[in-house]
């Protein structure tokens, strides 16, 4: 008696409940960071009537659930692993992204303040708007970056576990590192559509940061994932196309 059959299933079984554990994994770790956030602009600022930050905070929920679900439709398995923090992680990894956490934090905290304090001169819708654009944008092509990318996570390592290869398509075809691109936008975009000019100095802080922890990620990868020195000489830049 053929066996295929009971295989299919139970292999098909086990997708579904990849996709159930990581839908409820995901959709937690999004709620716990919808809310933190929603606390570090409501409690700076000490009042709930800011349409900004709601506005801030829909744009997070929309990008992100849009991002869960194709996520999760393409690779259940992706959004399981995603986020685990590995023995093989370099150690300058963690230090370099828990301080660039700490100014993204004051990054909130800062326009909060000066909602309350009434530091900064009011910003022009025009300028508040393409601040949101420009948000919404940086989510996306974080986005792209992840779908486009199998072996895409949060720490830095050579994930020889997985078998990594080096990613080519979609906006890896331009730079090298298109998820710290749309990274980048988010934090830029964050004081222009929260309307604070103080914002924009934590932010700046914490995007050096990320360009840092791209050129120590490159490095790595030059040297130790096989492929990526030859895609580097093809793709030359590493976040901004005629720049670096």
């Amino acid at each position: 008696m053929s066996t295929t059959q009971p295989n299919v299933k139970r292999k098909s079984s086990k997708q579904n409940d990849d996709l159930v554990r990581g839908a409820v994994q995901r959709g937690i770790q999004v709620l716990v960071i919808l809310l933190f956030y929603g606390l570090l602009l409501f409690i700076s600022a000490g009042r709930l009537d800011w349409p900004t930050a709601w506005g801030y905070l829909a744009v997070y929920l929309v990008t992100v659930c849009i991002n869960m679900t194709i996520i999760l439709r393409k690779n259940p398995e992706f959004a399981v692993e995603r986020g685990k923090v590995k023995e093989d992680t370099k150690g300058w990894d963690q230090w370099v992204t828990n301080i660039a956490g700490i100014f993204m934090i004051v990054g909130l905290i800062v326009p909060g303040l000066d909602r309350r304090f009434g530091w900064s001169s009011p910003f022009s819708f025009t300028l508040q708007l393409a601040g949101f654009i420009v948000l919404a944008l940086g989510y996306a092509l974080f986005s792209w970056a992840m779908l486009s990318n199998e072996f895409f996570e949060t720490t830095v390592r050579v994930q020889r576990d997985r078998g990594q290869t080096v990613a080519r398509s979609g906006p890896y075809h331009f730079v090298r590192h298109p998820g710290y691109v749309g990274m980048i936008l988010q934090l830029l975009s964050t004081p222009f559509a929260l309307g604070s000019w103080w914002g924009i100095l934590p932010a700046v802080i914490a995007a050096g940061l990320f360009i840092l922890r791209t050129a120590l990620e490159d490095r790595t990868l030059q040297t130790e994932l096989d492929g990526y020195a030859e895609y580097a000489e093809q793709v030359r830049y590493r976040l901004l196309p005629g720049v670096w």
